[in-house]
């Protein structure tokens, strides 16, 4: 007898009519909660992972994700696709894009440079990287959503921040952004591991921002949990839909940073961070 992981979706999927990938994966996150768990698992590998969606096989997919094969295709058959290879072109038509519109930038930054300076090209990749992060975060981040998260934490009378890794460097700084606009907040981060002993105080009068990045940092994650289920708002900060704490936050944020040669500048998420910690300080002055 099969679990009800395996069982098939009894709805008969509509065409697929996407133009895109983009349309995609909005339809995927509107529609991720009503996913059976084998297909939320897809779904979520095929968001945070798309270049291996775009060129893995059926076969390698399903191994990464722990699933059997078949799993695969009727994911994309629930999407209203015919098969795998039909999704699977809409995920390279988007490695196509970005590949181009990265080799543009480079070759842009690049001309009149020395060939030979390999530090220079270094600086050139990067501030490449960071550009491209930029305008990419200018594109997904909607005014409606920034304005929300203002309302949110502006309410707060004391404002947690919640970060670990690499991700700590974002909310160091909103804190001293917040000691120098006179905004009361608590960094959750600290070394002598008294960060539970911090939190307690937290309530639903206040407000908490978190960032967290894949691989999500457990700490931050347990610590935005503890925040919720004691009625704190939280807005978080992350990369994708299915990241644990965009799925309890009031608010939240996705930027995806373009690396280079492995490395993730965080261009996109400190301008953010930044332009949320003034806009929360004129919110509060209006109040």
């Amino acid at each position: 007898m099969r679990s009800s992981a395996d069982q098939p979706d009894d709805r008969t999927p509509e065409k697929a009519a996407f133009s895109g990938y983009q349309p995609l994966k909005e339809e995927i996150v509107r529609r991720q909660k009503a996913l059976p768990k084998r297909l939320f698992q897809i779904a979520a590998f095929a968001l945070d992972q798309p270049d291996e969606i775009a060129f893995g096989t059926v076969s390698s997919i399903s191994k990464s994700i722990g699933v059997p094969p078949s799993a695969v295709i009727r994911f994309a058959q629930h999407f209203g696709f015919d098969g795998f290879i039909e999704m699977q072109r809409l995920f390279r038509d988007r490695m196509r894009e970005r590949s181009s519109e990265y080799a543009e930038r480079l070759q842009t930054l690049g001309r009149g440079a020395d060939p030979l300076d390999g530090t220079g090209k270094t600086l050139e990749g990067f501030l490449a990287a960071g550009r491209q992060s930029m305008e990419s975060a200018l594109r997904s981040v909607s005014r409606e959503v920034f304005s929300s998260a203002v309302s949110v934490l502006s309410g707060g009378e004391t404002i947690y921040l919640l970060a670990r890794r690499r991700s700590f460097p974002i909310v160091g700084y909103m804190a001293y952004a917040f000691g120098k606009l006179g905004l009361r907040c608590e960094l959750a981060s600290s070394s002598m591991g008294t960060d539970g002993d911090l939190l307690q105080f937290a309530g639903p009068r206040d407000a908490a921002f978190a960032v967290s990045f894949s691989p999500y940092a457990p700490e931050t994650v347990a610590q935005a949990k503890a925040l919720r289920e004691r009625g704190v708002p939280l807005v978080s900060l992350t990369d994708s839909p299915f990241s644990p704490i965009a799925a309890i936050s009031n608010v939240w944020f996705e930027v995806v940073e373009t690396d280079y040669s492995g490395f993730r500048p965080l261009s996109a998420s400190m301008v953010l961070a930044l332009a949320l910690s003034v806009a929360v300080a004129e919110r509060k002055q209006w109040s």
